[in-house]
Parts: structure tokens; sequence; C-alpha cells
């Protein structure tokens, strides 16, 4: 019998998921399961003989486990992930296509196969940060700043989605482009951006694709960078979303290993964190490839 470890974010989404209720579930599939709140003191504590941890909750629970692996060294066991997504955005089960319910995802436990999961790391903000998701400037912090006076707690997962892309289409109809200096190994990419998003993944945000090609497994970092020229563009493609039509939009990306940028404002985030700075700051990211491990079932 295999081991697990349930890591549960009893809050997240639409709080659908009870601890009586996903231990019931997983122990009914043949699995010994050992239930940890991430709420609660000590949740990360993980016992060696775990042979794979399961993750119940939206993007920020997968960060906070990802934060306290990364604390381990590195000769500690790696344990595999799997991945329940309850949360609102759910961007980084969606990279991985894993979707559907507790009760679909939890039985493909049995047969699966291991997919590797790149960090990005940020140096120049006084300590080490890192995402999974993006790194970035501009719009999407400033829709952060907006959402943290305005957003209640209660609505569905829908109602919450559809209300950050209204807040960002208005955002964007007044947010100042800032220069923006982008070496991405070694080409120059400048200019005046509404906004630069260092992506690991496709999606950020509201369930926003900005980058469709990006593989948070294959050692590159997509850039994606939205001038003052394509203010215009950008409306629409929040309109199309908002509206849930399925138009196809691109906006300029490239790929890179290395990224050393320099925003002329103050807006920045790393994954669901708004990073506060006083004045501009040269920083510089990598990508760390590898350095998780989610289990995708065929």
């Amino acid at each position: 019998m295999k081991k697990t470890t349930l890591l549960h974010n009893p809050t997240a989404g639409d709080n659908d998921f009870s601890r009586k209720e996903l231990v019931k579930l997983i122990t009914k599939e043949g699995f010994e399961c050992t239930y940890a709140s991430v709420k609660e003191e000590g949740w990360d504590a993980f016992e060696n003989d775990t042979d794979f941890l399961i993750i119940a909750g939206g993007d920020g629970t997968v960060r906070r486990v990802a934060k306290a692996l990364m604390k381990r060294k590195r000769l500690d066991k790696q344990y595999p992930l799997a991945l329940l997504p309850h949360g609102t955005a759910n961007n980084i089960a969606t990279a991985l296509e894993i979707r559907g319910e507790a009760g679909d995802i939890v039985p493909h436990w049995h047969h699966y196969h291991l997919k590797s999961f790149d960090i990005g790391k940020v140096h120049g903000l006084g300590e080490d940060l890192f995402f999974l998701e993006g790194f970035g400037y501009g719009i999407f912090p400033k829709l952060m700043k907006v959402m943290d006076k305005t957003e209640a707690d209660n609505g569905t997962v829908d109602e919450k989605l559809k209300a950050a892309r209204t807040a960002l289409y208005e955002i964007v109809q007044n947010y100042e482009a800032k220069h923006c200096t982008i070496i991405a190994d070694g080409v120059e990419h400048s200019g005046e951006y509404l906004m630069v998003e260092v992506m690991n993944i496709r999606s950020i945000g509201p369930n926003l694709v900005l980058a469709p090609d990006a593989d948070p497994g294959d050692g590159l970092l997509d850039v994606v960078m939205v001038p003052e020229s394509n203010r215009k563009k950008l409306e629409s493609f929040l309109l199309s979303r908002m509206n849930e039509e399925d138009r196809e939009f691109s906006f300029t990306t490239i790929r890179a290993k290395k990224v050393s940028i320099r925003w002329d404002g103050k807006d920045i985030h790393a994954d669901d964190e708004r990073l506060k700075v006083d004045k501009p700051v040269d920083i510089e990211i990598e990508i760390l490839p590898e350095m998780l491990q989610f289990m995708i079932t065929d």
C-alpha cells in the first residue's frame, strides 16, 4: 500500500472539499493517507517514507508546498506531487492538463508518469524569490492591488474570475506605459510597455493565456511583452475573455534561460504575491530546471 500525505487548503476555491471526504476518497482507492492542513503549524513535516504528496488547493497552495520543498536539502527525498485542483484560477493544474473532480482524478494515481516542472529564480530584491507561474511588471500587479481592496470572500469561482477580468480591462484603459530595459540571453528588447511577464506556464492571473506554447519543463522562460502600441489589442483580448469568446490572440514572446530587467515603475509581482519597491531596481532571473515532479495520469 502506497503511503501519501494530503496537504489541504480548506479555504481554497468554492470550499467544496472537506477533510473527511478527501481522506475517504483517497483511502477507498487503497492509499494510506496522512492529513495536514496548510493552515496549521507543522504541516510541512513530511515523513520520509511518504511515497507522494497530494496537494488539494489552488495555485497559492502549490506555491506554499514548493517553497517548503525548496527549503529542504537537495539530497533529501524529492517527493512526487499529485494535484487535486480546487482553487480559483488553477493555472498550474491547467498547464499540467490536470482537470476534473477529485473522484475522477484519484483512481488514476495507480498508473502515472512524472512531469518535470522548472522554477524561476529572481535575484535583486534583497532576498532571493522564486516563481512557478510568472514574474512581471505593469498591469497584473496593479490588478492585485485593486482586488486586495475590493475582492470579497463570497461569490463563485466563475464570478471571481469575471470580476478580476473586468477590473483588469478597466486598468488597461488608463494604465501609463513604463519604460523597461529587457536583456534576454544577451539580446536587448527595450521599450515602453504596459506589461512585461516572465512566464513559466501558459497562463497567469484570472486564467488568461498569454504564452500558449509555454512548457513548464522545457528549461526556458517565456517573456511576454505588451507595448503601448498594443493597448487596443490587449483591451480586445480581455473583452473576449470577459465575454467567454474563444478568439485567438498572440503577443510578442521570446524564450530565454536568463533575463535581466529594469522597469521604470513600482508595480511588480511574483505569482500571486505583489512586491513593493520604492524605486526601479535591476532584476536578474534564471531558470532552475526540474525542481519539482508532478504526477500525470494517462
